[in-house]
């Protein structure tokens, strides 16, 4: 048996649907929320790439800045 939602499989069986299709909708559901989880775990470490990113880019800019004054360019 695979992974269902058991509160959608007795809502859907209380609304009238059958044992078979109650279990094969719940099964999907819960199918498309691993899914999901999936793509929020990396759309976490995408944010954390990006923010590292930025963090880096700033502070390259604040060397160049820091430079570019002692040298005399400002």
């Amino acid at each position: 048996m695979a992974l269902q939602l058991g509160a959608l499989r007795d809502a859907l069986m209380d609304a009238g649907a059958s044992e078979d299709k109650a279990n094969k909708a719940a099964e999907e559901a819960a199918s498309y929320e691993s899914r999901i989880a999936g793509i929020e775990t990396r759309l976490s470490v995408l944010a954390w790439m990006v923010g590292t990113h930025i963090a880096m880019t700033l502070g390259m800019l604040w060397l160049l800045v820091r430079v570019a004054a002692k040298i005399g360019v400002f």
